[in-house]
């Protein structure tokens, strides 16, 4: 059962709606817009050049952003589990129990977390809109067919349900292995043919089959996540980088090309002015390592065989961290959204956004009914419209398993944290486990460098108490 409405704001979603389209471009008597979600998969929180770096190869990305608004202070969640459900539902994944990983193998006899068929997805409410809705890419909501994306208002699945699968063999590879490739309740055998290419694809015929019936298209991506293959066309970019940069950077690219083709797919069927692209990543860049330690795995790929992120390529600027922590490397994402006569274009936004704000800005957008229970995303319209317009997100709450995380303005306490930042970073890791509470100043010159619980110990008593407030109601 659906829980009861709880914020007043919500209750009137839709009449904002209505007043809020009309400062943009109204529907009118017009197709409802297509809908169009590329989320990509470990991509560092400055990882494009349209957000400044300027040792990548990312045309395609960058001319998203020239179209659209850049978010500077976006967030998603640390690891791939809790924001995807936040991404779907508009929700703290802790409501929907995604406190954990989910099940991974699809054949596993006991069956493990997989996120409620109680939970209202952006998929189920656009479907009742009339859209035609496919997933193209990583689920990672769990495991279990029977709670896979069909039963979550998708009509089309093609894809891996676990976190990641070698992109040729499609093989998860922790453990002792496990195939993982599907269309939609079908396992599926395409071995040695590269699964971006497939997936992207089969992404772009179902923008052509859509016709005239409008369409949600989530392009959920499996690059630059491990392992780092990328199409040897953009190695020769890189040959003057040094590891693990280089190997990094030709996933960034890769990943880019296949967004550049259903944008070009977009644009060559006439209907990018009434086509909604959002882009964001799922949390930061990885800098796991690891590689398959036995013999005989269900793979085929021989023991020894490196398939991580080699520490970390990623790109973090100022920002300490990096995914699976909660300092900003690991949740703060690159984020574009993009309406061509519509939205602004080639502008940036400094406020605070979430991934669970996709949701009602989507609502909002096609004019679709709000799910009757609470959301914890806010309509993005009057970001969009206004630089000036005040974030909803005053408080920021994150939680994994036992770290957790609640951003207040400048001030963000992190308790029981992991320093995940990597050899390789700018800011090298000090030490895994964190000092705990940590106090970070997000304003100072060197911010999440200096722990200010001690001085501020009123802060942190604030915070804790805002914390345990919020768990009490989401944590099931």
């Amino acid at each position: 059962m659906k829980e009861p409405l709880r914020s007043v704001t919500h209750l009137y979603l839709g009449l904002s709606c209505l007043i809020l389209l009309c400062s943009c471009t109204p529907l009118g008597d017009q197709q409802k817009p297509n809908i169009i979600i590329i989320y990509t998969d470990d991509q560092g929180t400055l990882d494009a050049g349209c957000f400044g770096a300027d040792d990548l190869y990312t045309p395609n990305i960058d001319r998203l952003g020239r179209s659209g608004i850049r978010f500077t202070q976006a967030y998603a969640h640390t690891v791939c589990c809790p924001s995807r459900a936040a991404l779907l539902t508009g929700r703290h994944p802790q409501r929907s129990g995604i406190n954990n990983w989910t099940q991974n193998n699809p054949h596993d006899e006991e069956k493990g977390i997989n996120m409620p068929l109680s939970e209202v997805t952006i998929a189920e409410v656009l479907k009742e809109q009339g859209y035609q809705t496919g997933i193209f890419g990583k689920w990672h909501l769990g495991g279990a067919v029977e709670n896979g994306p069909l039963e979550q208002g998708f009509d089309t699945f093609y894809g891996f349900r676990s976190g990641f699968i070698d992109n040729y063999v499609h093989f998860f590879l922790h453990g002792k292995g496990f195939h993982d490739l599907w269309s939609n309740k079908e396992e599926i055998f395409e071995r040695n043919r590269y699964f971006p290419s497939l997936m992207t694809e089969k992404a772009i015929q179902f923008i052509e089959k859509s016709g005239e019936q409008p369409f949600f298209l989530y392009a959920a991506f499996n690059l630059p996540h491990y392992p780092e293959q990328a199409d040897s066309l953009f190695i020769p970019n890189y040959t003057e980088l040094s590891e693990p940069r280089k190997s990094y950077a030709g996933v960034v690219s890769t990943v880019d090309d296949k967004i550049g083709q259903i944008l070009d797919k977009v644009e060559e069927l006439g209907i990018r002015e009434n086509t909604v692209v959002f882009f964001m990543s799922d949390n930061g860049h990885s800098t796991e390592e690891t590689m398959i330690r036995i013999n005989d795995h269900l793979s085929g790929l021989p023991k020894g065989t490196n398939y991580c992120a080699n520490g970390g390529g990623g790109y973090t600027g100022k920002w300490r961290g990096a995914k699976a922590g909660f300092l900003e490397g690991g949740i703060r994402v690159p984020t574009i959204i993009s309406y061509p006569g519509h939205f602004p274009e080639n502008e940036t936004r400094n406020q605070i956004i979430s991934c669970m704000d996709f949701f009602p800005t989507i609502c909002e957008i096609t004019g679709s009914k709000i799910p009757n229970y609470v959301l914890d995303g806010y309509s993005l319209l009057p970001v969009i419209e206004s630089k000036n317009a005040p974030s909803k997100h005053q408080v920021l709450y994150f939680q994994w398993r036992d770290q957790w995380a609640v951003r207040e303005g400048k001030w963000k306490l992190i308790v029981k944290g992991r320093d995940t930042t990597g050899k390789y970073s700018s800011h090298p890791i000090k030490e895994e486990k964190m000092e705990s509470p940590y106090l970070a100043n997000l304003e100072a010159d060197h911010p999440e460098e200096q722990n200010y619980a001690a001085e501020h110990p009123e802060i942190v008593e604030r915070l804790t108490k805002l914390y345990t407030d919020w768990a009490a109601i989401v944590n099931k």
